[in-house]
């Protein structure tokens, strides 16, 4: 598949590995100007950026919990290219705390990473980046959530907590930025094959997962990618507010 970005500019929060990174692949090799966003591995990130289409792309660390850290990064991207066409807000954390098996301290420490990081942050991108896509009057926002929001995640409830939240939050502000030219898509993958996965679908719960799609796999990063880059291709802002299930059937709802 191609796309035509030439020119948009695109900020992805994660976008040093996995899905983020996929992201800035394709949407790098369509045209776009990148940016993307790193916590700690400055390497990872250095890596991502030889790895694009050349063009004008750059990295920036970005502490997802820290609503200053948001602001300046944001201020930053705006500042480097006058404009902000696309958010990918595909950072996030997935914390084991089962209720009968986690000490409170864990379990207390694990809800407020996770909320911080999935939903909390997300929002508080979604604020800075919103205003300045209300100033040029257009601009696409991408959250990436999960099936977990929906099927429960019972050894990792604050995650399908958060996105969840997520979930309700889009649909939120797909409403209240409508009206300025800004659309707001979801993304609702199941597993996906990335480096935060490997561990577990090398294992032999991986094949369990694998084989809970017909398709007999997980998706590929890839994937997730495309059909981010068809939200900022023009066209499709009537989606606004949709929730798009990316899981191979694994996981059916209406």
């Amino acid at each position: 598949m191609t796309f035509d970005l030439k020119n948009k500019t695109v900020l992805i929060t994660g976008g040093s590995r996995g899905i983020g990174r996929a992201c800035a692949e394709l949407l790098a090799a369509s045209g776009a100007k990148v940016g993307i966003t790193y916590n700690s591995d400055r390497s990872a990130a250095e890596e991502t950026l030889a790895a694009l289409t050349p063009g004008s792309h750059t990295a920036y660390q970005l502490e997802v919990q820290d609503s200053k850290s948001i602001e300046t990064c944001v201020s930053n991207f705006i500042q480097r290219y006058g404009r902000i066409d696309a958010l990918i807000n595909n950072a996030g954390v997935y914390l084991e705390h089962k209720i009968l098996e986690a000490d409170f301290d864990t379990w207390q420490n694990c809800w407020a990473t996770t909320v911080n990081i999935n939903l909390t942050g997300p929002a508080n991108l979604c604020y800075f980046a919103a205003r300045q896509m209300a100033k040029q009057g257009s601009g696409k926002i991408i959250n990436i959530s999960s099936r977990g929001a929906f099927r429960g995640e019972p050894d990792n409830p604050a995650y399908g907590a958060s996105k969840a939240g997520l979930n309700a939050m889009s649909q939120s502000l797909a409403v209240a930025l409508a009206p300025h030219g800004i659309s707001v898509h979801i993304i609702a993958p199941g597993y996906v094959a990335t480096e935060m996965s490997a561990a577990v679908l090398a294992s032999e719960e991986g094949e369990k997962i694998k084989q809970q799609s017909p398709f007999n796999r997980v998706a590929k990063p890839e994937e997730v990618a495309r059909l981010a880059a068809i939200y900022i291709s023009d066209g499709l802002e009537f989606t606004t507010g949709s929730i798009i299930d990316l899981n191979g059937a694994s996981y059916l709802r209406s």
